[in-house]
């Protein structure tokens, strides 16, 4: 079995998660292999490893998403509870590359597509998001993006 290796190491880490009886842990791997199975009949066929991070990045974003709901409800209980979950899910995404390394691709991608502005935000965003794929969020890269192409660059 070539493909799955994340949904392979996620059922392995449940039955851990099971026998710890951490319930939290046990409750987002559910939820992730959930996503999995999902794809993979959408698919049929095995997902590829690349459309696995691809699954766990969208499923981290709505994470990120509900913290950020939450919060602006006043509701940090349920913020927190998020909060938690995420932090299990990001164990399967690739290391998370730092604001600075976001930076200065982006900076060397700007200066290599010729993008001079916020109008030629399309023309950079597209070669960022598959050089940063499951390394960084988009909202991140967005905004920094947007930032450089203003004027800001430092």
């Amino acid at each position: 079995m070539a493909g799955n290796i994340i949904t392979t190491k996620l059922q392995d880490d449940l039955k851990t998660s099971m026998k710890a009886k951490d319930k939290l842990r046990v409750s987002t791997l559910r939820m992730l292999i959930n996503e999995m199975k999902n794809a993979q009949l959408e698919e049929r066929e095995e997902l590829p490893e690349a459309k696995e991070i691809a699954i766990i990045t969208s499923y981290a974003k709505k994470r990120r998403e509900s913290i950020k709901s939450y919060e602006q409800g006043g509701r940090d209980d349920l913020a927190e509870s998020e909060r938690q979950e995420l932090e299990i899910v990001m164990d399967y995404l690739p290391e998370q590359m730092s604001e600075d390394e976001i930076r200065a691709e982006i900076v060397k991608t700007v200066a290599g597509t010729g993008a001079n502005g916020p109008k030629d935000m399309g023309m950079v965003m597209g070669p960022l998001m598959a050089k940063f794929k499951g390394r960084a969020d988009g909202g991140t890269v967005k905004m920094i993006t947007m930032e450089i192409l203003r004027g800001g660059k430092g």
